[in-house]
């Protein structure tokens, strides 16, 4: 069993940065695939990005690409996901969610573990 706590979310202006953490407790973090996936209400959970514990291979969403970057720190079983020039548009609440997996996949059907979320809020 993996237990999964986000951190970092909060509010922020158009053109700033944020920095989510996801640190996993309960079993060995270094292989595993970490998943961060938001979602607004009403719509389903949408992949962001990725990272394979195991090799430090990432993929992210297209939408994504440039802006956000996705590293790890095994130390500490935690999973970052760097956030830059955001837009309104990113105002979502943001998961973290793992499988046993050295694959990044993008569905979120995949993930078998998932944390709380945390809200992440852009203002114009």
């Amino acid at each position: 069993q993996v237990q999964l706590v986000e951190s970092g979310g909060g509010l922020v202006q158009a053109g700033g940065s944020l920095r989510l953490s996801c640190t996993a407790s309960g079993r060995t973090f270094s292989t595993y695939t970490v998943g961060w996936f938001r979602q607004t209400p009403g719509k389903e959970r949408n992949f962001v990005g990725g990272i394979s514990t195991s090799g430090g291979k990432t993929d992210y969403a297209d939408s994504m690409k440039g802006r956000f970057t996705i590293s790890m720190d095994n130390a500490k079983s935690t999973v970052y996901l760097q956030m830059n020039s955001l837009k309104p548009e990113d105002t979502a609440v943001y998961y973290c969610a793992a499988v046993y997996s050295d694959y990044v996949s993008s569905s979120r059907y995949v993930y078998r573990y998932w944390g709380q979320g945390t809200q992440v809020t852009v203002s114009s």
